[in-house]
């Protein structure tokens, strides 16, 4: 019986924990933060995703919370019509990550 409920309780936190780490923002939540200056605007966010792959489009824009920081995520597809994802810090403006999108 210990078994069992020590294995449920795992199982309900493997599930709760990737859920903590990061959260979606609405978008109120996002302009707000955005009011409030404790981002970047959007548009130099993406003025700065768009640098790094010029002649790109965005395809989709995303605001999360990821462990305390606000991560924003920029989809964008270059000339050749490669995607790639771009992740800034929404509130330096440093791009965390680059990659394409497989």
């Amino acid at each position: 019986m210990k078994t069992l409920t020590a294995l449920i309780a795992a199982s309900a936190f493997a599930v709760t924990a990737g859920y903590v780490h990061a959260k979606d923002l609405g978008p109120d939540e996002a302009l707000r933060l955005r009011d409030a200056g404790t981002i970047q605007s959007f548009e130099r966010l993406n003025t700065t995703a768009l640098a790094k792959h010029p002649g790109s489009t965005i395809t989709e824009t995303e605001l999360e919370q990821e462990y305390g920081k606000y991560v924003y995520q920029v989809e964008l597809r270059d000339a050749k019509g490669v995607e790639w994802d771009v992740e800034l810090d929404a509130t330096q403006g440093q791009i965390l990550k680059d990659h394409q999108d497989t």
